[in-house]
């Protein structure tokens, strides 16, 4: 946190806040309650944020719970990620008719504000950057969503069963990359938010919404709440994964593991930064008009190594060694760094309950 740049919103400011973005353009996606579940939607009003709403998870669970406060935030990651915004589960390349002409499809511009991304999914937006938006060939699409993104992060006080993004240096503070970040603090003093500006555009909106500057008891304590959470989070990754992925090509941990996996691919889809595609091609009875989709992919699938004759990975040993050996391996030669956040949703959302934090010490606990 920046103290010379710290302000202070009460409830009605953070509601402000939400309704200067809209006045302004921005097309507001952010946690409500559905399904059971927080989950990510655009929104139309404050009103619909998960006020008064918590989280239980843990291995393979995920249960909604009333608090006994009004907390916004006080809940942690839920089975959605902003990569459904950025890098779409499914979305349409180019069709053709019967007079034969190709027309791609260019998705519209929307300008987009994320409000209350943690530190975990702000990073996985930056771990996407890497992959889809730098390299010789950038996805276009992918770099269109993402300009003009107005992110409002939320620092956690409260980490959730499944979390150990403090392991992978991802959070409980959000790191760069966002407008404005509020900590939510609930106490004998109010319900308020201390608010870091991030950017130029942070600094013009929160303008417009009115705030006072934050007293040093207050960014202090602020400070600790966030630190404190760190230290409460019950998971962590062992150090030196990648070289702890490359000695484990013929552990016997990959067997185990697999002897529980179902291979459905859950991990994968709720991951925030796997970013695997496939393409298919449909047409109408006729013939006449065709169409060409991309869709997520995940190396779980048997067809996803199919090769000419078959497929290169068809046990389920080597799939999840695959996923997991790239994710915490192969990533940092590939892209700079981890592609594993520390969010847990592939721990709350395996059917299993596979722990990837325990299988790496499985791993670790074979190194002589």
């Amino acid at each position: 946190m920046s103290e010379e740049r710290a302000a202070v919103l009460d409830r009605v400011g953070l509601d402000r806040l939400f309704e200067v973005l809209v006045e302004d353009g921005y097309r507001v996606v952010g946690p409500t309650v559905r399904d059971e579940a927080i989950v990510l939607e655009e929104l139309d009003s404050a009103a619909w944020l998960p006020a008064g709403w918590g989280v239980d998870t843990a291995p393979g669970r995920y249960r909604l719970r009333r608090r006994e406060d009004a907390a916004v935030f006080g809940h942690s990651a839920g089975p959605q990620s902003w990569k459904k915004y950025l890098h779409p589960a499914r979305r349409q390349l180019w069709s053709t008719g019967d007079d034969g002409e190709f027309r791609s499809v260019a998705d519209e511009p929307r300008r987009y504000a994320f409000f209350g991304v943690r530190g975990c999914d702000l990073a996985s937006i930056a771990v996407l950057g890497r992959v889809l938006g730098d390299g010789g060939h950038p996805d276009g699409a992918f770099a269109r969503r993402c300009r003009g993104l107005f992110v409002v992060a939320a620092n956690c006080t409260e980490p959730g069963e499944v979390c150990f993004c403090a392991s992978m240096g991802t959070g409980p503070e959000a790191g760069p990359g966002y407008d404005l970040s509020l900590t939510e603090r609930i106490d004998g003093a109010g319900h308020r938010f201390l608010v870091e500006i991030g950017s130029a555009e942070g600094a013009r909106i929160l303008a417009r919404v009115g705030c006072r500057d934050a007293a040093e008891e207050e960014i202090s304590s602020a400070r600790a709440e966030v630190a404190a959470a760190a230290g409460r989070m019950r998971r962590t990754m062992p150090d030196g994964l990648p070289a702890l992925m490359r000695g484990s090509y013929d552990s016997p941990v990959w067997a185990a593991v697999a002897s529980r996996c179902l291979t459905c691919a859950n991990c994968t889809m709720v991951c925030p930064t796997c970013f695997c595609t496939t393409t298919e091609d449909v047409t109408d009875l006729t013939g006449e008009h065709a169409e060409r989709w991309q869709h997520w992919a995940s190396c779980f699938e048997l067809d996803f190594s199919y090769l000419h004759g078959g497929s290169v990975r068809t046990s389920g040993a080597s799939r999840y060694r695959q996923w997991m050996t790239h994710k915490l391996g192969t990533w940092h030669d590939q892209f700079g760094g981890s592609g594993c956040v520390g969010c847990g949703r592939c721990i709350a959302w395996c059917p299993a309950g596979i722990d990837i934090t325990e299988e790496a010490a499985k791993l670790a606990g074979e190194r002589p």
